[in-house]
């Protein structure tokens, strides 16, 4: 009997209060003073949100864990506005989705100012709202064309400029999926890398062959060696990201846990007063940074590198 597929997300976004979603990132001043910040949140204000965030819930504990979506929450915090429909994933190990980055991804932009569009809202008051001029955005906006899907699901959540894509359009969709692969396994998104890339893509992996191309065997044997070594390095990095999604959610869980536990007074003064070390640990605990916890992350993955 064939086994079910586990979906990773619940069908129906959740209406939930801002105050209920436990961050696992810190969106600093600094951040808040970015290009890309001021971007987010003046979207939010003109067109209201269009990329839900993505959380998960703590099973132990109420409240939801936000995976995906900080600069959204801060932007919505700012505003004040205090529920927003969020999409559930029902799967911890999507803890790793988010990253860990603070930016909005060049297709995120794309779908938002395509969405935006959609809805009605003219291009010069999206350019005015992002802080862009109106040729910019009709460039965003024609981003992905004769890019193939597969593509768009690889790259959509990471630091990609267009330029890249333009790239990408030069070759053919199987070529386009085999190179936005092997850019992820090596988590290089660079333009120089992806003409690179270009330049050792056979002619008839083109949509344009032109004149035919004299590669060097120095290239082609350069080829070879990086895709065979890409293979075996995307399986390593597929395992630590498995292992290191599992390990950090629980961390968080378990802050946010200790956050609520004292938080009641009579817990607190019973702690306080017949076990001070373990509440002074607590207090550590839960005043623990989440980027401070970096060390935690390396000392697991060095014990996993022992048995690599």
């Amino acid at each position: 009997m064939a086994s079910k597929i586990k979906q990773g997300f619940q069908m129906e976004l959740v209406a939930l209060s801002v105050a209920d979603l436990f961050p696992t990132k810190t969106v600093s001043m600094q951040i808040k003073q970015g290009r890309k910040y001021r971007q987010v949140l003046a979207s939010v204000r003109e067109v209201g949100l269009i990329e839900p965030p993505v959380v998960t819930s703590l099973k132990q504990e109420k409240g939801y864990l936000l995976l995906d979506g900080h600069l959204r929450i801060a932007a919505l915090t700012e505003l004040g506005i205090e529920n927003v429909s969020c999409l559930v994933s029902t799967d911890d190990e999507s803890y790793t989705y988010n990253k860990y980055v603070n930016r909005i991804s060049a297709i995120q932009e794309h779908k938002m100012i395509v969405k935006a569009i959609e809805a009605g809202v003219s291009e010069e008051k999206l350019a005015s709202a992002l802080n862009l001029d109106v040729r910019t955005i009709r460039n965003k906006r024609k981003m992905l064309a004769g890019i193939c899907a597969e593509v768009v699901e690889l790259l959509k959540d990471k630091d990609v400029s267009e330029h890249v894509f333009r790239t990408l359009r030069k070759m053919k969709a199987p070529r386009q999926v085999t190179v936005a692969m092997l850019m992820n396994d090596q988590n290089k998104f660079s333009i120089p890398y992806a003409n690179a890339l270009l330049e050792a893509t056979s002619p008839g992996q083109l949509v344009n062959k032109g004149k035919p191309r004299k590669i060097s065997p120095v290239i082609l044997a350069r080829q070879a060696r990086l895709e065979e070594e890409n293979l075996a390095l995307s399986q390593e990095i597929d395992f630590l990201k498995e292992q290191y999604g599992t390990e950090m959610i629980d961390i968080t869980a378990i802050q946010a846990y200790l956050k609520r536990l004292l938080s009641n007074e009579d817990v607190a003064i019973y702690l306080q007063q017949f076990n001070e070390s373990i509440y002074e640990k607590f207090k550590e605990i839960v005043a623990l940074d989440f980027f401070k916890l970096k060390h935690i992350k390396w000392q697991f993955l060095s014990k996993i590198n022992l048995h690599l």
